[in-house]
């Protein structure tokens, strides 16, 4: 009797499944895409409907005839590859490949890999969507259109190598006019007073002077500190009133992709595109033992945080049992999602709930399970009662000043028996937040203070942080540019092409990403737009609602386009030249003026005569300053030079001796594990940074230069140079300490 067919795109998937469906059914792997848009062309054809030339993927021949074969012995093939846009598109292309064995063809979903999900979906084929395939070519077409047409344009103006992406492009935008806010932004110095405060039988508290005559106090500058320090100083203290009330936390939804990759990073420090590689790992399949392989996660492409009715009766057994029945609360939480969201999908949560993260823990890698624990914990959570607080406001008088001292205790802890809201988020992307106050229980209204100290503080505002990458994925989210599915890859790109480097986590963009995005916004202001981009999500929401045909989405966006594309071409010179520095010199071979332009390994002297005239030199000629270090090759004078990451030692016997060292600042790596040192690098912009000299297998980096002195405070073997207007002091990254240096 022949058996059905079942494709998917994993060989993970597959075995998982076929571990599910048993003996009756043969389950293959497509890995992935079999058909794609050429790479030698554009592939689309704009005068028959923009419609694409798909080719086979080279490689995936031996796997289609193996498809083919399988489909050929079968007696019903079940396409089941993943429930979203990419996933139709790859089932759509399978499809026309094994229609000529001539068998019934049915589209499986499944939004989990579990014995009830996959038998029911089996058991309940459906066809192809082919208005989803529509959204996913519009999308592909879209793409190509761009970065097929824009990218030579940059070849043509600043080097060859480059790419310019319809949706890529938005998010090196944001970054870059970040990157222009906080260049533009002036720090303006403001300070607060703080007052200790004690009574008979009342331990020491702290409050904040926050108003005076009745308004808000505000302290631009010492010398306005110090004139409300002297009225202080006089004070008489006493409490006018005592507010206490309690304060609901709710808990939040469980994961999409988007939030899942925000947590991941701020609290695990695990990148986006390693995230998503390994919530796939836990979707597709895990081996636990005598289990065997199994899918711990529902799908993790996801913008909803719908969960199934049957998955939160379980989770509201598990609290009961686990927590106690006070901890579930009186309805299940129902959480909505966005206008945009695929609603046929499930948030990210584990597929089975008594799976508990320690009972997997000896099958998982490390990171598999600090993920899955993530996963877990927050679904928990999700349908957790609130945690209660008890918040204590104190409002204190001192002649025409007003104090303020808040405090809050937990009366009860609800999901944060399980979830903590502050476990490692990333502190450059929150306000710095004072200490909960503690407030004291045995005080009354009317009862007199005692001052002990009043404690000046100053401070100076800051810009808005630098994205991270959970940050940002975060802003694309918030403003509708791109997918659940390409969150990750947006970023990946920038790295690839340079446009944007990682320090201390900030997302800082490259001399070249700033190039790129102003040839970008200046010549296309409105197709590199968050509102354009956002708005063509939206069209393609519709084509796979059915409410646009998917050929006018293209056709719309390319009319304008191409009139665009025309007016720059005559522009290209004009445009090259823009991007050329002066140096004031004359080239010694022609006479020609020199001017610093960019080439494939970035910037460089160039003759202006050029083609005519060749002559070229590098950016970074100077003379080399002698060391005081000979070179332990050849004896040598070690001389400080500049390459592309920073300066460096070298012998001044190259290229005869080809030594080369860094300059290190005498401290020691202060990574566990590493006998690195620290040594001076520099960015493509020239801006220096710190960092270890065993990179890359060290990570260390720092803005800030450190120095070799320990924290008295903690005990970090490191701190940094900080400066306040004129004044330098030393600061602990690790604890926020200060030093005034002797």
């Amino acid at each position: 009797m022949s058996k059905s067919l079942v494709i998917v795109e994993s060989p993970t998937k597959a075995k998982t499944i076929s571990k599910i469906l048993g003996a009756g059914y043969i389950v293959k792997a497509s890995v992935g895409h079999i058909f794609d848009l050429p790479k030698d062309r554009l592939g689309v054809d704009i005068y028959s409907g923009f419609k694409p030339q798909y080719q086979r993927i080279k490689g995936k021949g031996k796997i289609i005839q193996e498809l083919k074969a399988a489909a050929a012995e079968s007696s019903h093939i079940l396409i089941a590859t993943d429930p979203d846009r990419e996933g139709e598109a790859i089932a759509h292309h399978i499809s026309i490949e094994v229609a000529e064995a001539g068998k019934p063809i049915d589209r499986v979903l499944f939004h989990e890999i579990t014995h009830q999900a996959v038998s029911h979906a089996v058991e309940n084929p459906d066809q192809i969507d082919s208005k989803k395939v529509d959204a996913q070519q519009a999308r592909r077409v879209l793409d190509r259109l761009v970065g097929y047409l824009v990218s030579p344009i940059l070849w043509k103006t600043i080097a060859k190598g480059l790419s310019a992406g319809r949706v890529q492009s938005v998010a090196l935008r944001m970054i870059c006019e970040r990157e222009a806010e906080i260049r533009l932004f002036k720090t303006q110095e403001y300070w607060t007073i703080d007052a200790s405060l004690a009574a008979e039988s009342v331990n020491p508290f702290r409050a904040r002077a926050v108003s005076f005559k009745s308004e808000k106090l505000t302290i631009p500058h010492k010398s306005a500190a110090d004139t409300h320090l002297k009225y202080l100083q006089q004070a008489e203290y006493a409490l006018k009133d005592r507010k206490v009330k309690n304060t609901k936390r709710l808990p939040k939804p469980p994961f999409t992709t988007s939030t899942l990759q925000q947590e991941a990073g701020n609290r695990l420090r695990i990148p986006n595109t390693k995230t998503m590689r390994i919530a796939q790992s836990l979707y597709e399949g895990v081996e636990l033992g005598e289990k065997g392989s199994t899918g711990l996660i529902t799908y993790m492409r996801t913008d909803s945080v719908r969960v199934a009715p049957e998955a939160v009766s379980r989770v509201r057994e598990y609290i009961a049992e686990t927590y106690g029945v006070e901890y579930i609360p009186m309805k299940p939480r129902i959480y909505s999602s966005k206008s945009r969201t695929q609603e046929a999908h499930e948030a990210i949560r584990p597929t089975d709930i008594r799976l508990e993260p320690q009972k997997v823990k000896q099958f998982l890698t490390k990171e598999q399970f600090v993920l899955y624990q993530l996963i877990y914990n927050r679904f928990v959570a999700s349908q957790m009662a609130d945690a209660v607080f008890k918040q204590t406001t104190l409002i204190i008088s001192a002649g025409e000043y007003e104090f303020r001292a808040v405090g809050s205790v937990p009366i009860f802890r609800g999901f944060l028996q399980v979830w903590s809201e502050n476990g490692g988020d990333d502190p450059k992307d929150e306000k710095k937040t004072e200490k909960p106050a503690k407030i004291p229980a045995n005080i009354s209204v009317g009862q007199n203070l005692d001052l002990k100290e009043l404690i000046p503080e100053q401070h100076f505002t800051e810009p808005p942080p630098r994205f991270t990458e959970s940050s940002l994925v975060k802003a694309l989210e918030e403003n509708g540019v791109g997918r659940p599915s390409t969150y990750a890859a947006i970023i990946s790109v920038l790295y690839q092409r340079k446009y944007v480097q990682q320090i201390e986590r900030a997302l800082d963009p490259t001399e070249l990403g700033e190039t790129v995005n102003n040839i970008l916004i200046s010549n296309f202001p409105d197709i590199f737009s968050v509102d354009f981009t956002a708005n063509m999500e939206n069209r393609l929401d519709k084509v796979e609602a059915g409410d646009l045909f998917w050929d006018k989405v293209v056709e719309d966006f390319y009319q304008p386009f191409s009139q665009t594309l025309e007016a720059i071409k005559s522009r290209k010179d004009e445009i090259r030249r823009s991007l050329q520095e002066p140096t004031g010199e004359k080239c010694e071979k022609c006479g020609g003026e020199l001017v610093i332009r960019w080439g494939k390994n970035g910037k460089f002297i160039a003759c202006s005569n050029f083609p005519k005239c060749r002559n070229t030199k590098p950016l970074n000629d100077e003379v080399p300053e002698k060391s005081d270090k000979k070179c332990p090759g050849c004896g040598g004078v070690l001389l400080v030079k500049n390459g592309r990451f920073g300066r460096f030692l070298g012998c001044s016997n190259y290229p005869k001796c080809k030594h080369v060292e860094p300059i290190d600042l005498g401290i020691t790596c202060p990574q566990t594990d590493c006998d690195g040192k620290i040594v001076e690098r520099r960015t493509k912009k020239g801006k220096v940074f710190f960092g270890c000299s065993k990179y890359p297998n060290c990570k260390f980096v720092s803005w800030e230069k450190p120095v070799n002195q320990h924290c008295p405070e903690c005990g970090s073997p490191y701190m940094v140079i900080r400066r306040q207007k004129e004044s330098e002091f030393w600061f602990c990254p690790k604890c926020k300490h200060k030093v005034k240096p002797e």
